[in-house]
């Protein structure tokens, strides 16, 4: 294992690289943006194709080709530095913008799709793992909500400038040419200024104390305290956003609600959790992130059944932010547990374990949202939601430990205490 002299660790002393980084995964975001706001009229304008069933098969492609390209990027960061499967994610995200504007079928835009989910994996995964790398140990809460910001924000900007142009020009098609510039501006970018992270891993895989898992697949999924836990409520987390985002508007439309307001009132949500990160990722490094999971699952929960009750505005818009606020405590720190709770040669594999399950969340969100709403009522669904993400957070609670001194934090433990060795 070898590690360069001038090698280290921490935010300020890789400041360039940070922030390198950080743009790029702007663009990452930014390719999923595209689609976001046209898809249901793209499929209908020019496939004829209800925007139910477009949404439906837009998740299902997209989201079962991003589980598995983070599940491969875990296994292919043993043969590949972490460079190598960014510039691989990119060149999977090339074809996206030309298959979408040349679409003769909608069988295009499935494999458009597809493609998109390959880009997202791997490009998304390997600027995580790549940040965390770098930063080590200290501020490794805050760079993870800084990523989570950057890239959901650009995921907000290009999807109202795909719908602004989209409405512009006329033509939907128009709406995915700016992704031609991003997804060679990622390359670009990836090829001649990003520099490959592999020797700041080196570096902290001979200071750390973290004990090596004996089985990665089984810690990462269940059997670890800690990191089965942050799987199983990462899993739940993206299952219940895939539920809102399918049937929030219907829920909206039955308590009077014009399309207008809808639109405004759904942007709520997402609008707090990518801001939140900013601050809550940075919370993640002071306290202890048992605490801030449990807190953010047990929010979204409330949040999810508050909204069956809220007929009134305030309420309702009460009820959004709340949701968006849990989310927004979860989500940067997420990833942060599972750096912490995983020895540097190994985090990449466990990083995409858990990214193949909590993304995996949300294609089951998706079908279930489309199955069980013709089965049972809206209101049933959005109860089981929120009681199952109530149950996920408790679960936090009851499960995990927190591995070091924190604020308000409980009893400390060992991370061998989670692990079995061989």
């Amino acid at each position: 294992m070898s590690i360069l002299p001038e090698t280290k660790l921490g935010l300020k002393e890789n400041a360039a690289q940070f922030w390198l980084l950080v743009l790029v995964n702007g663009f990452v975001g930014a390719m999923v943006g595209l689609e976001r706001s046209v898809i249901p009229e793209f499929a209908e304008t020019e496939f004829h194709l209800s925007g139910h069933t477009a949404l439906l098969s837009f998740i299902v492609a997209f989201g079962v080709a991003k589980s598995l390209a983070n599940l491969m990027m875990g296994r292919l960061a043993k043969r590949y530095s972490r460079k190598q499967l960014l510039t691989l994610g990119w060149l999977f995200a090339l074809p996206v913008p030309w298959l979408l504007f040349y679409a003769q079928t909608w069988g295009w835009v499935v494999i458009a799709n597809v493609l998109l989910g390959l880009n997202q994996g791997l490009a998304w995964s390997s600027t995580v793992v790549m940040k965390i790398d770098l930063v080590g140990e200290k501020n490794r809460g805050l760079a993870m909500g800084i990523n989570e910001f950057a890239g959901y924000l650009a995921v907000g900007l290009v999807a109202f400038l795909a719908g602004y142009i989209a409405s512009r020009s006329g033509h939907v098609t128009y709406a995915f040419l700016p992704g031609i510039g991003f997804s060679i501006l990622g390359l670009l970018l990836t090829v001649f200024l990003v520099k490959d992270t592999q020797s700041h891993a080196n570096t902290e895989a001979v200071q750390t104390k973290i004990p090596l898992l004996s089985n990665i697949w089984k810690d990462t999924t269940w059997r670890h305290g800690n990191l089965g836990s942050v799987t199983l409520n990462g899993f739940v987390n993206n299952l219940n956003d895939g539920i809102l985002w399918g049937l929030l508007p219907i829920l909206l439309a039955t308590k009077g609600y014009s399309l207008a307001e809808t639109g405004l009132l759904a942007g709520i949500y997402p609008v707090v959790w990518g801001l939140g990160q900013l601050v809550t990722g940075k919370l993640g490094d002071v306290f202890c992130k048992k605490q801030l999971l449990t807190l953010g699952m047990v929010l979204q929960g409330l949040a999810i059944a508050l909204l069956l009750f809220a007929d009134a505005i305030p309420v309702l818009i009460t009820a959004l932010v709340l949701l968006g606020a849990g989310t927004a405590l979860v989500y940067p720190n997420f990833l942060a547990v599972v750096a912490e709770n995983t020895h540097p040669t190994q985090r990449p594999q466990s990083l995409g374990i858990f990214r193949f399950w909590r993304d995996f969340g949300y294609v089951a969100g998706a079908l279930a949202a489309g199955v069980f709403s013709d089965l049972l009522s809206l209101e049933t669904v959005l109860l089981g939601t929120a009681l199952l993400t109530l149950a996920a957070g408790i679960s936090s609670e009851v499960r995990m430990c927190c591995t070091k001194k924190r604020l308000w934090s409980s009893a400390v433990c060992e991370p061998a205490l989670y692990t079995r060795s061989n």
